[in-house]
């Protein structure tokens, strides 16, 4: 038989995951606040529920990719639990009328798959809330960003019952090749955590480099060929370096939500008394770029930060 998908959050990272759904055969029913949003995985082939309950309902697994943590628990737990729901992926739990979110209607077993990007301690919450329904709840935030959601090539990294993630791991392999399972509940947020730490620190160190060459007049192209091969290599430089040297800083992923993600690795640091000068400053700088009015933009964008603290652009630009 046919296992039944619930879809919540269709953006620019959800939509394209679950049409890849639709493409490996799974059943998918999918919602989004913005429903103009949903034509795409109709277009596929999957269907269209009216609601976030709606799409839940009767789905053998559902799986949420929604902006931030108020976002998730609005959809599980219900809107008083995430009274600050939004984001043009957010699906409020309130919207049809019945504010009791969708873990409460659930069928039986059914597994959530939480895919966004929260906080670990949130994560662990709506485990534990899903298990005293009889329902397991996975954390499975992903990296790869809109080439990998649409490619299928996604890293997912994924907290929770190690049971529960084998029994899913055929719907989590049409979204992703790197599927790991990490730990207990939570454990698959603190690794994302991680990654948007070294992103980000990366991300500041290569637009460094970059602005480093141009200063000394140097091809910064034949340079980034070279620093390629070598040990300095890295997935900034691979996917993103060419953009950068052009200027082009369409978003793939926004600096508004490695914002947002920055602030959940501080705070998580700051719970358990681990220094990071290096990711602090990186996330002071990004703050300072979504301050100028660039949240909009892709987060390899700190490139123009460094450039104007290096006196190397118009403050304007």
């Amino acid at each position: 038989m046919t296992t039944t998908i619930g879809f919540i959050g269709l953006g620019v990272m959800g939509g394209p995951m679950a049409a890849n759904l639709v493409r490996a055969g799974f059943d998918v029913v999918g919602y989004n606040r913005s429903p103009a949003k949903v034509e795409p995985l109709v277009d596929a082939g999957g269907r269209r529920a009216g609601s976030a309950v709606e799409a839940a309902a009767g789905a053998d697994v559902v799986i949420t990719m929604l902006p931030d943590s108020p976002d998730v628990e609005a959809v599980l737990l219900g809107q008083a639990s995430g009274e600050d729901a939004r984001g043009d992926d957010a699906a409020g739990g309130g919207d049809d009328g019945d504010s009791a979110g969708v873990l409460a209607h659930l069928s039986p077993g059914a597994t959530v798959i939480d895919m966004s990007t929260i906080r670990p301690d949130v994560a662990r919450r709506l485990a534990e809330a899903g298990a005293q329904r009889g329902n397991r709840v996975l954390d499975a935030p992903v990296s790869g960003g809109e080439r990998g959601a649409i490619d299928g090539v996604l890293s997912i990294m994924v907290g929770g019952d190690e049971h529960a993630f084998t029994s899913v791991k055929p719907i989590l392999h049409a979204m992703g090749t790197t599927v790991v399972h990490v730990g207990p509940a939570g454990s698959g947020q603190t690794v994302k955590a991680a990654n948007q730490l070294m992103v980000a620190g990366i991300l500041e160190v290569v637009s460094e480099a970059l602005v480093f060459l141009d200063a000394h007049g140097v091809d910064r192209e034949r340079a980034v060929e070279v620093l390629s091969g070598g040990l300095a290599g890295n997935a900034i430089l691979e996917r993103k370096g060419a953009a950068m040297l052009e200027g082009n800083f369409a978003p793939g992923f926004r600096v508004d939500l490695h914002h947002k993600d920055l602030g959940i690795v501080t705070a998580a640091a700051r719970e358990t008394g681990v220094a990071i000068p290096v990711g602090a400053l990186a996330a002071t700088l990004v703050a300072s770029l979504r301050a100028q009015g660039h949240g909009d933009l892709d987060h390899s964008a700190l490139l123009l930060q460094v450039e104007q603290l290096s006196g190397r652009r118009a403050n304007d630009v």
